[in-house]
């Protein structure tokens, strides 16, 4: 059988990170809020100039791409930003304590009603690193089975569906496919496979 070799690309700075990175010495705290704190930070540049920008601090995040049979398990519910409705995978806040993986099956469960027999951990990523300091989570989910019901807050209003793997991937930045953590959650699901099916 051949072996089909894959090419890895890796970029670098010759002359390393220290011209690039930055030394923080204060924080003051400036707005807390239910979701998150807004931060002032000062911070010393590589040339030492000082600078003061805006940071938000939040619990970190955990996003489920489960699938069932030739479809993934999406919600649909409104988002206040956006100020619209949005198809996403299931997902939400990991409470204080928990383990991302935990996070990632209370999630699922809460507003799908479903179980997953196999949760895969997807890695992690900063949803925007510029102006946020949290993490969200990517997890594929598989087995699942009903387990009668959703379980939502007092505040959500979530409509669970099945919808094609290849209806998701074509609509993906769509008007009804906006959120772009979804795009980083779809983009890891599909690296996994790859993986798992032996490709690069």
């Amino acid at each position: 059988m051949p072996v089909r070799l894959c090419r890895h690309f890796s970029f670098g700075w010759s002359m390393g990170e220290e011209n690039l990175r930055w030394r923080q010495i204060g924080k003051t705290e400036i707005k807390k809020t239910a979701v998150m704190t807004v931060n002032e930070i000062t911070s010393v540049s590589p040339d030492g100039e000082e600078g003061k920008y805006i940071v938000t601090d939040a619990p970190d995040w955990v996003i489920v791409v489960a699938e069932k049979d030739e479809n993934f398990l999406m919600v649909r519910q409104w988002r206040h930003g956006e100020n619209n409705l949005s198809i996403e995978f299931p997902g939400g806040v990991i409470e204080r304590g928990e383990e991302p993986v935990v996070a990632a099956a209370r999630e699922l469960k809460e507003e799908t009603g479903f179980v997953a027999g196999k949760l895969v951990p997807l890695g992690k990523m900063n949803p925007n690193p510029a102006l946020m300091s949290n993490h969200v989570h990517f997890f594929a989910a598989s087995d699942l089975k009903s387990s009668g019901a959703q379980s939502l807050d007092d505040d959500e209003y979530v409509d669970y569906m099945e919808i094609p793997k290849k209806e998701v991937f074509l609509n993906m930045a769509s008007p009804e496919y906006q959120h772009a953590l979804m795009a980083s959650a779809l983009l890891r699901y599909a690296v996994h496979n790859k993986k798992e099916s032996g490709g690069c």
